[in-house]
């Protein structure tokens, strides 16, 4: 029995895929890929919400067709795939549009406007692009199962959540952990990465940097910081975040770079001290111009300050030691005021070595 099939004299893509659409909407495909497979063993998908107050890109193209793939694999294996649609109706971006559209702030919220009135206009607005996610579904041919999809924001589904946290609760699979939560003073709330990370959240500035100057402890373990020197001993390290310097708990070097120690003098108090930082930066802070400069003729006030180079050892050697808290304010638990080393320390900048604040973000703390 001979078969006819169409013959594209010039293939047009476009029109392939309407064709295409077009025949499975006849036939009502999707569904009946679901019905017929009734009874067989199941293959759980549910869609990672999408939110639907903003409009869909071409990046939400590609990650659906990666999950349609693995979704059409399992039908084709003969498994019972529902593929649970969904809404993401996370709430911060969608509050501020509905509190700017209203002309009110958080404060307004049971004055002007009642709280059953403001939740009502954020489940609209969250719901805003509905209709064009459900066209860029049809048009790329996406099987999902909108007719029942899971909304973040109904009762039912936080319910659910709750009750599934109380099951892991109650199997002992819950536990008190740490992370540093970004909060926002206007929002009153805390803040996730994803919000972190809308339009607008960062703009280009220019700043004051700053190099912090950490004393060390003189004891037996950072002798070999202190062979034949009489001046107090430092670490300098580099800072473009000022506002975290009283939060800090540690400095981090990397193990295999080299590190130097300066005598030379503090430019504003004229008072000899001794520095330590990166040999690879130590012409970026020190100038080669005046290297002939005698330590012994320096005299307070002068604008050029000589120096010397008095010791070498890599991040390893100088692990452990202590250090003075830089602001005496609140004291941590723990081992604190130390140097550690670290696979994050370059010496593209700065002086090689990185001043640790776990309040102000997840790389310092963990």
């Amino acid at each position: 029995m001979n078969k006819k099939f169409s013959v594209y004299k010039q293939l047009d893509l476009s029109q392939v895929n309407k064709d295409i659409l077009a025949c499975w909407d006849k036939n009502d495909t999707f569904h009946k890929s679901i019905t017929t497979r009734e009874g067989k063993p199941t293959f759980v998908f549910y869609e990672g919400p999408p939110s639907a107050n903003g409009m869909p890109g071409i990046h939400h193209v590609m990650a659906r067709a990666i999950k349609d793939i693995f979704c059409r694999y399992k039908t084709m294996q003969g498994f019972l795939v529902k593929r649970k649609a969904g809404w993401d109706t996370h709430g911060l971006p969608v509050e501020l549009s509905v509190e700017k559209s209203l002309g009110i702030t958080k404060e307004d919220i049971g004055k002007k406007i009642t709280v059953d009135e403001y939740n009502n206009t954020c489940k609209k607005e969250v719901m805003k692009y509905t209709d064009a996610w459900e066209d860029l579904t049809h048009k790329m041919g996406y099987w999902v199962n909108m007719d029942d999809p899971y909304i973040t924001f109904d009762n039912r589904y936080i319910e659910t959540l709750w009750w599934l946290l109380k099951q892991l609760f109650e199997k002992d699979l819950l536990y008190k952990g740490y992370t540093i939560q970004p909060y926002s003073p206007a929002a009153g709330t805390g803040l996730s990465t994803h919000e972190l990370n809308q339009p607008g959240c960062y703009r280009d500035v220019k700043d004051t940097t700053c190099i912090g100057q950490f004393k060390v402890i003189k004891n037996q373990k950072s002798e070999i910081l202190f062979k034949d020197i009489n001046t107090d001993v430092y670490f300098l390290a580099w800072t473009t975040t000022p506002w975290t310097l009283p939060s800090n708990t540690a400095l981090a070097v990397g193990a295999k770079i080299s590190y130097i120690e300066v005598r030379t003098f503090n430019q504003y108090t004229g008072a000899p001290i001794t520095v330590i930082l990166a040999k690879d930066l130590f012409k970026t802070h020190f100038d080669k111009t005046i290297a002939d400069l005698k330590i012994e003729d320096y005299k307070e006030g002068d604008k050029k300050i000589p120096y010397e180079v008095i010791n070498e050892f890599t991040g390893k050697d100088i692990e452990g030691i202590s250090y003075e808290q830089l602001i005496d304010w609140v004291k941590p638990n723990g081992d604190a005021f130390r140097v550690i080393t670290g696979d994050f320390v370059t010496t593209e900048d700065g002086t090689g070595i990185v001043h640790i604040a776990p309040t102000f973000g997840a790389d310092d703390a963990f």
